[in-house]
């Protein structure tokens, strides 16, 4: 197999969804719920959250549908480029505090073995 994930892969969505339709429609319904136009948070900055949400989880077709929403919006090329480093840092962020606990659990595994 030369590739594993493909936008000819969207060819399956109703297939997924119709395969389990309560998990899907609890699943759109939280989509539509996080992606609303009526909410507190403006929808450019609602989608330049998801874009940055997206880079972490590395989901393309996020990234893809969010970058799209984001311009949509009236995003800028410079937002879009803030986000992706903002995300990067936060993701190295959370292995620095996950390193902290590793520290942790290090010292307490081989307590009492010296």
């Amino acid at each position: 197999m030369a590739e594993y994930q493909t936008p000819k892969d969207r060819a399956y969505t109703n297939t997924l969804l119709s395969s389990a339709p309560k998990e899907s429609a609890a699943f759109l319904n939280l989509k539509y719920t996080a992606e609303r136009s009526d909410g507190v948070i403006p929808v450019k900055y609602r989608e330049l959250m998801s874009v940055a949400v997206a880079l972490t989880t590395q989901c393309a077709y996020c990234i893809e549908s969010h970058i799209q929403n984001a311009v949509e919006a009236g995003a800028t090329r410079e937002e879009i480029a803030e986000t992706v480093f903002i995300a990067a840092a936060i993701r190295a962020g959370g292995a620095v505090g996950n390193g902290l606990m590793a520290m942790r659990l290090f010292d307490e595994a081989s307590a009492g073995k010296e």
